[in-house]
């Protein structure tokens, strides 16, 4: 067994203190903190946290060691021997996948800190806590008094816990599963609100799987007093990290119920139901699959569908979500030069920061899109007896509950199984290809009686000289242009700061000068590099950037409303 014992002596400075005892250490053994953590598709180098590695022999005598990569140390020991890995580890960071120390918190993602011996992750894990007594522990682990306790590796390093003073704890049930509720930060919860909300999106998505896959299940949200939204998956237990703390059951309550669902549906997908490339998973290097479109995509899609299923969303509700993720598409020139296939596997490379203009698009969006358009296609091949929902089922029960990975073909066969030799053509133009979607999703919505409707859009920026902008308090620096627009064919380059326009000079108000100045030729004054430059802007008679919606048809026939019905069960 591994035994960690954690202290947190001087928690103002944040560092955590590990005493780890390792068992019949074999000589040259390797020990491992994980690289990267499920979840997030990027390496995380956790390693660079960690201070004042040292291994002691049971009797308290130092151990030689070497370290043999970034993340790895090799014990120097001649014959089988017992020993004591003392470190400490930076925990400065307070989002969904971090770990975190202050006076008044311990928060742990036990993969972002916690060593494990190569070939031994099965072995049994004990964490011993030496924390305040009147702190409470929240997490998924089998708890003795402040002793947490995990059948391998594995489980621990999917196990978050919070320990803090502060904790506010609620509950419900579903299907014979408790789903425990716990909030840290400085928040008044509504709990009846929350727990009837929950109680039907949780109902919802048991009844489409059939069963919960683990016997319980904690929510475990940070509620911050700043502007925070993210969230972590894990087997047993999300962390949700969400703010300000005034809106979050004011007006981020939506986001709330969003993350909330989309992080629940992933237990079954991604947890359960897992690519064979992280089955298992590997804590040592990139876990490269492209099956992003399955991984987040459906669970995007269905995250915010199931609150619709359940009644927690009306429709206006769901379609503002989805137009969202439309508005995404289509204004991410990426689609023309990459596919959501190849994305996923370039998640790695930059899935969470903007990255090279229009090379990639997101797996959450395209993925999203491309589930609704599947949903749909096997609805019109079954004559609506089944959707996607029994795709994923079959994947649950034939993959996940048979203890194996799935691989590209294992879902696209399912896919073509469900939806029809039609298939084939999507999957190849769409999932590997770039063709353009607004035909696929137009057919797609019409099927079930909504439309796809677009307008220019309300920026005269945006919309007429086709440049996206952040204001920095006067003035606005270029986020992102339109191929072919005035502002592209006027040399106006991304990271450009916009100080006037035609000499006059910017209060923050560049779209009023730009439309009072609409008959007259145009001139930007630009900062670039410390230079001031004047670009003058061509004139063109179209639209740029466009606004997208979606609406209910207004006479749709018997056969789309049917299959309305049956898509919003």
């Amino acid at each position: 067994m591994a035994q960690y014992h954690i202290a947190i002596e001087q928690a103002n400075q944040q560092y955590i203190q590990f005493k780890v005892i390792f068992e019949n250490v074999a000589p040259n053994s390797i020990i491992h903190l994980p690289k990267w953590r499920p979840g997030r598709y990027e390496l995380g180098n956790f390693a660079k946290n960690v201070r004042g590695f040292k291994v002691f022999s049971s009797e308290g005598k130092a151990v030689d060691f070497r370290k043999v990569d970034l993340s790895s140390w090799e014990i120097l020991v001649s014959e089988p021997t017992s020993i004591r890995v003392e470190y400490s580890y930076y925990a400065s960071e307070l989002n969904a996948g971090s770990t975190y120390l202050t006076k008044e918190m311990l928060y742990s993602n036990p993969v972002n800190c916690f060593i494990y011996l190569e070939g031994r992750k099965d072995e049994a894990c004990e964490v011993i806590l030496n924390i305040p007594s009147d702190w409470n522990i929240a997490g998924s682990m089998e708890r003795e008094g402040n002793i947490l306790k995990a059948a391998n590796f594995d489980e621990l390093a999917d196990s978050p816990f919070i320990c803090s003073a502060s904790l506010q704890y609620n509950q419900y049930e579903s299907h014979g599963t408790i789903f425990h509720l716990w909030f840290q930060g400085d928040c008044i919860v509504d709990w009846q609100q929350l727990i009837s909300d929950f109680k039907a999106f949780t109902d919802k998505q048991i009844e489409k799987f059939i069963e919960f896959p683990v016997p319980h299940y904690h929510f475990l949200f940070h509620i911050l007093p700043y502007k925070a939204y993210h969230g972590v998956e894990h087997q047993k237990s999300t962390v949700i990290s969400l703010g300000p703390t005034y809106d979050v059951f004011g007006a981020l309550y939506t986001e709330l119920l969003g993350v909330s669902s989309h992080e629940l549906y992933h237990t079954w997908n991604v947890k359960a139901i897992r690519p064979i490339e992280m089955f298992p998973y590997d804590y040592q290097k990139e876990n490269l699959s492209k099956l992003g479109y399955l991984c987040e995509g459906v669970t995007t899609y269905m995250g915010d569908l199931m609150l619709y299923k359940s009644g927690v969303f009306d429709l206006k509700q769901y379609l503002h979500e989805f137009t969202g993720q439309l508005q995404k598409h289509f204004d991410n020139f990426g689609r023309f030069h990459y596919s959501v296939a190849d994305s996923s596997y370039d998640t790695w490379l930059d899935g969470y920061t903007p990255g090279a203009p229009g090379r990639k698009v997101s797996i959450y969006t395209e993925g999203c899109l491309l589930a609704f358009v599947c949903d749909v296609k096997i609805r019109e091949h079954s004559a609506n007896k089944h959707g996607l929902d029994e795709l994923m089922k079959r994947l649950y029960f034939n993959f996940a509950l048979e203890n194996k990975g799935v691989s590209e073909a294992d879902y696209l066969s399912l896919l073509k199984e469900l939806g029809g030799e039609s298939m084939e053509e999507l999957i190849k133009d769409y999932f590997y290809g770039t063709r353009p979607f607004e035909a696929i999703l137009t057919e797609a919505l019409e099927s079930i009686g909504l439309e796809l409707m677009h307008k220019p859009n309300q920026k005269y920026s945006a919309g007429r000289i086709g440049f996206k902008a952040l204001q920095l308090g006067a003035n606005f620096q270029v986020a992102a242009i339109y191929p072919g627009s005035p502002a592209d064919l006027a040399g106006l380059m991304i990271g450009d700061e916009v100080i006037a326009v035609n000499e006059f000079k910017l209060n923050g108000d560049i779209d009023q000068w730009l439309n009072y100045l609409d008959d007259q030729n145009k001139r930007l004054t630009v900062i670039r590099q410390g230079k001031i430059l004047e670009l003058p802007l061509p004139e063109v008679q179209r639209s740029f950037y466009l606004e997208y919606g979606v609406r209910v048809m207004d006479n749709p026939n018997n056969a789309q409303k049917k299959a309305f019905e049956y898509w919003g069960k």
